[in-house]
């Protein structure tokens, strides 16, 4: 198989720096979209990209902040990614894609769709951020994230302790250190805590900090939810420690033309776990949903 990490091209996309990675010479177009914190698209996509490539044209980025695309100024929250994607699928002549987001990015695609409809060919969303009115420990969580110094200190205290890398990794991240290549994980996650402390940047990505209120979220794309016309799939690992089987359900149900799979023996970051169940699972959606004459 291909490997989609051979080779990048650095591109500037709403003034910055983005890393771009490229896999498969025809079919309809995909664009993968990883996490927040210390997740990169070589990281958490490594296992599944080569696969998708063989019936698909796979476009993957490092967010801005993460991997390759650095360094970045001001706040980068959701209404700027909303805009940034816009900007990047211009930039990549893509009129039309299929979004398959993790996590933080699986938020930003959710966001984007509901903004562009027109764009989206189909919306693949891997426990996604941005779901739901409150959190556990609402507001200490927002006075933290708030504090000032305290997240780009935690990069630092992170990227000298590897070992507490390792154990947020099998706690939050996997469904344990049976995981497959869990140490190759490990060490992926800690070189990027390293680039984060060695660049100045907060542990935890503007959208998420900014996503918190006092008191409520205020980023939750649940009630818009109704309003997404893109076919959709919701995911999830059932050892998904950050995103519960509630609210994905509540966004399967208040959106149309979606469904819901959970994957076992998973954790948050499903691709880790089980990198062919979710590639089969994504196949099927995407074979049933796109037109593969689609240019």
């Amino acid at each position: 198989m291909t490997d989609a990490f051979a080779t990048h091209t650095d591109l500037t996309v709403s003034g910055g720096p983005v890393r771009l990675y490229r896999a498969g010479d025809s079919g309809p177009p995909l664009l993968l979209l990883h996490g927040g914190m210390l997740d990169t698209a070589q990281g958490v996509w490594r296992h599944v990209a080569a696969d998708l490539a063989t019936d698909y044209r796979v476009h993957l980025i490092d967010l801005p902040r993460h991997g390759g695309s650095r360094p970045w100024h001001g706040v980068l929250d959701d209404k700027f990614f909303r805009r940034f994607l816009d900007d990047l699928l211009d930039t990549l002549d893509l009129p039309r894609v299929a979004l398959i987001g993790l996590s933080l990015g699986a938020g930003i695609a959710t966001g984007y769709a509901l903004d562009h409809p027109d764009r989206v060919t189909a919306l693949i969303a891997t426990a996604p951020g941005g779901l739901g009115a409150t959190r556990k420990a609402q507001s200490l969580t927002w006075l933290l994230l708030r504090t000032p110094g305290l997240l780009t200190w935690t990069s630092r205290y992170l990227a000298r302790r590897p070992a507490m890398i390792r154990k947020s990794v099998r706690t939050n991240l996997t469904a344990g250190e049976h995981t497959h290549d869990f140490d190759t994980i490990v060490d992926t996650v800690t070189a990027e805590a390293k680039a984060k402390s060695e660049h100045g940047e907060p542990v935890i990505d503007d959208w998420m900090v900014h996503a918190y209120g006092p008191r409520a979220m205020r980023l939750n794309l649940i009630p818009d939810l109704p309003t997404l016309t893109v076919p959709t799939l919701w995911l999830r690992g059932d050892r998904d420690p950050l995103v519960g089987h509630p609210e994905l359900a509540a966004a399967a149900t208040a959106t149309p033309n979606s469904r819901l799979a959970t994957i076992p023996d998973a954790g948050h970051i499903v691709t880790y776990d089980q990198p062919a169940e979710f590639t089969r699972l994504a196949r099927d959606f995407l074979t049933a949903t796109l037109d593969p004459a689609q240019p």
